[in-house]
């Protein structure tokens, strides 16, 4: 479960109009080896400069973590140690490249958990300096970013929105590595807010919800749910930026949780018997937020002419991108806007090492970021996208106008 190849990889690069692995033989095409130990997930792919994926491998550490309540640096980054050389070989094997025919080898230096960004560092210089290959340091959410293009044709300029369980952004992506970064978290990511909220209401527990993640668990009761039973507030009305701010919401629901406890008299740990409609109040409070906050992005790109006038594309990605309910309240946004709103299929959503080799082969075309694998690199845990233009953003004053949010 935790491997990842075959058919429906190729499957996949055909329908998309990639070349398959033997047609791409024919011609010689440089090759990348790309690395992702930012957060839970030891991945590793060998991709060529047409996106084939020659080979690839990942494992993942959730049911672990699930069972901890929660991302432990220490064992993650134990598990990391354990894995990434079994990983990496697997990559290598699957793709019948050996290390001798690597161009190069792209590893996430930035941002994440510093226990989990050194494994993949130590493992990557080590292996580049023994096989004397150049090396791409890889900024996480780049890599989310462009993620898309190695599946579609989207040219540069376009919106990006990236939503995972460590980070949530808005930025405009004006070349590989060219970005102006709109607005960003100011506390926690929707991802780690869905997971509080699915651990306060004891989800592992729900016989419908085993071996999900606290999002996946959220999203699956929510369709069932009412979310009017419970008005929760989205936050930063009157804050005219694109900044994003989950800690409140988060609170109101431990809040009318607690309240839902004591008048059904359970303790904390059990099971209420309206989960399902907090689950639902809860996902489209934090869908609706960051659908406001994207709206006003996407004003103000169009004010300053930031976006294209034909074809404007908004790009969705990380891991609560491959929520549905999310994806359709942004839908709302785009069709009002006239934007093609751009998501990856869910598994490339998800931290992977294909994302952290297409990036690696985006940069090697152009020549940029690419060191010898002489020189010292090192790991950077936070690390911003671009340059920060969000207090133009707030200037701005976009005041924005009414859409009715409703998803069925």
């Amino acid at each position: 479960m935790y491997a990842r190849i075959g058919a429906c990889r190729l499957v996949q690069c055909v329908f998309m109009g990639f070349k398959t692995s033997r047609e791409a033989s024919q011609v010689r095409s440089r090759v990348v080896l790309g690395i992702e130990t930012s957060c839970d997930e030891t991945g590793a792919a060998v991709l060529d400069e047409t996106g084939t994926i020659l080979g690839e491998s990942l494992h993942s550490q959730k049911e672990v973590h699930l069972k901890t309540g929660g991302i432990v640096p220490p064992v993650a980054q134990r598990l990391h140690e354990e894995n990434i050389g079994r990983v990496v070989q697997e990559a290598l094997d699957r793709s019948g490249v050996t290390p001798r025919e690597l161009d190069a080898v792209a590893t996430t230096v930035k941002p994440g958990l510093a226990l989990s960004l050194g494994v993949g560092l130590r493992f990557s210089l080590s292996f580049v300096r023994q096989h004397e290959k150049p090396f791409i340091p890889i900024h996480h959410m780049e890599a989310h970013a462009l993620t898309i293009r190695m599946l579609q044709n989207v040219e540069f300029p376009f919106l990006v929105l990236l939503v995972s369980g460590g980070h949530s952004l808005l930025a405009l992506a004006r070349g590989v590595d060219d970005f102006l970064l709109l607005g960003r978290t100011l506390d926690e990511a929707p991802g780690d807010t869905l997971d509080k909220v699915a651990r306060r209401l004891s989800l592992v527990k729900h016989p419908r919800c085993r071996g999900l993640s606290g999002g996946q668990a959220i999203e699956l009761l929510a369709k069932e749910g009412d979310r009017l039973q419970f008005r929760f507030k989205p936050p930063m009305g009157q804050n005219y930026d694109c900044n994003f701010s989950f800690a409140g919401v988060r609170n109101q629901v431990t809040m009318a949780i607690h309240k839902k406890e004591k008048q059904e008299g359970v303790e904390p740990g059990q099971l209420l018997s309206c989960v399902q409609d907090i689950a639902a109040a809860a996902q489209h409070t934090v869908a609706s937020h960051i659908a406001k906050r994207t709206h006003r992005a996407i004003l103000f790109c169009k004010t300053r002419d930031l976006l294209p006038q034909n074809n404007p594309n908004l790009v969705v990605s990380g891991g609560v991108a491959s929520n549905e309910y999310i994806r359709e309240t942004l839908r709302i946004v785009t069709d009002a806007t006239g934007l093609r709103l751009l998501c990856p299929p869910a598994e490339f959503c998800t931290d992977n090492g294909v994302m952290i080799a297409w990036n690696g082969v985006e940069r090697l075309r152009e020549g940029k970021g690419i060191v010898s694998h002489t020189q010292e690199v090192t790991y950077e845990p936070k690390a911003p996208l671009g340059r920060d233009i969000s207090t133009d953003v707030r200037d701005a004053s976009i005041k924005l106008p009414v859409l009715k949010l409703k998803i069925n």
